[in-house]
């Protein structure tokens, strides 16, 4: 799919720093683009789990972008997007990061931008494996609210201040020893969050349907936290999930695989990320209508998307704002 290109220009705000112009610059926007933007409710985020593809080159970044610099230089030309306004920290759900470097993506972004900070998966997982051996043993840190406040949510909340969108957490397919007791899940949850500050947009994604009941549900609505709707090989659609969590408070989407695909699959089938290889109008079409009455609420919308969705995750978005607008 081919997007008309108009000249080269400046970034948003001004010249970059000369040190990044010669590493990471913006790919000039499009004024349709502006004016599609312009049309969305400003209470709509959206954005992409990350922000280091040199496959965006010539639809966020410049020709010329250089790939190695992106992760440390890429943020700043991304935001200048105007479609782009929030984006996933992936990167803290392999490990904790220091509130030096969140502070470093919150100064690479204008005030209105916000980001979606994955929680450090160690905390999501119920079982550790056994270093030589097939068993697996009880993770200590599963669901330890101490833990979760010092490593990822002090240093999150100094670090982005009010830059801050939500954080998630991610859980991880959890194995027959958690899903066999959905009710027990939600009880651990509740008091998981519980424990943790209030402030904070709290929001909690599955990987088994098995756990998203009723009961889970109340635990979220107890500590006031949110259901994020994912789109995902491994969950009901969009529409199956509003059915048992109905839409309460800020609304936070990600859309992730498509059925039946596996994250390996997608990903060698859409690398390098630059083209939409597999259009997902369904999903789209589900996405839309939940931002719809989202918006018919007043309720603020998160939503980031994945590259393996369709191949090419700003192009997506592009695809669902244009959607969205039309049906204005």
């Amino acid at each position: 799919m081919s997007y008309p290109q108009p000249p080269r220009q400046q970034g948003l705000f001004g010249a970059l720093p000369s040190s990044d112009v010669d590493l990471v610059q913006p790919h000039a926007v499009a004024e349709w683009l502006r004016e599609l933007a312009a049309k969305l409710p400003r209470s709509l985020r959206m954005g992409t789990s990350s922000w280091t593809f040199a496959g965006w080159r010539g639809i966020v970044y410049a020709d010329r972008a250089r790939e190695k610099a992106l992760s440390k230089h890429g943020l700043q030309a991304y935001a200048q997007h105007p479609l782009l306004r929030t984006v996933g920290i992936d990167r803290t759900f392999y490990a904790p990061i220091l509130t030096e470097d969140f502070a470093r993506y919150a100064a690479a972004v204008p005030g209105d931008f916000r980001f979606l900070v994955k929680a450090w998966g160690e905390l999501l997982t119920p079982f550790s494996p056994v270093r030589g051996r097939r068993a697996r043993k009880p993770n200590p840190l599963y669901l330890e609210s101490s833990v979760a406040l010092s490593r990822v949510l002090e240093p999150a909340i100094r670090g982005l201040d009010k830059k801050l969108g939500a954080i998630l957490f991610q859980f991880s397919p959890q194995g027959t020893e958690v899903t066999q007791s959905p009710m027990l899940f939600a009880q651990r949850l509740q008091t998981f969050l519980r424990a943790l500050p209030q402030g904070p947009v709290y929001a909690v994604e599955l990987r088994d349907p098995e756990l998203l009941t009723p009961h889970y549900v109340a635990a979220l609505d107890d500590c006031g936290a949110q259901h994020c709707y994912a789109v995902h090989s491994r969950m009901p659609s969009i529409e199956a999930q509003r059915l048992i969590a109905p839409l309460r408070g800020p609304v936070i989407a990600r859309w992730m695989l498509q059925p039946g695909a596996s994250y390996d699959e997608a990903k060698e089938r859409y690398e390098p990320f630059s083209q939409l290889k597999d259009p997902d109008p369904s999903s789209r079409a589900a996405l839309a209508a939940l931002i719809r009455e989202a918006s018919s609420r007043e309720l603020p919308v998160t939503l980031v998307v994945n590259n393996k969705a369709e191949g090419s995750a700003p192009l997506s978005v592009i695809e669902l704002a244009k959607t969205l607008v039309a049906a204005q």
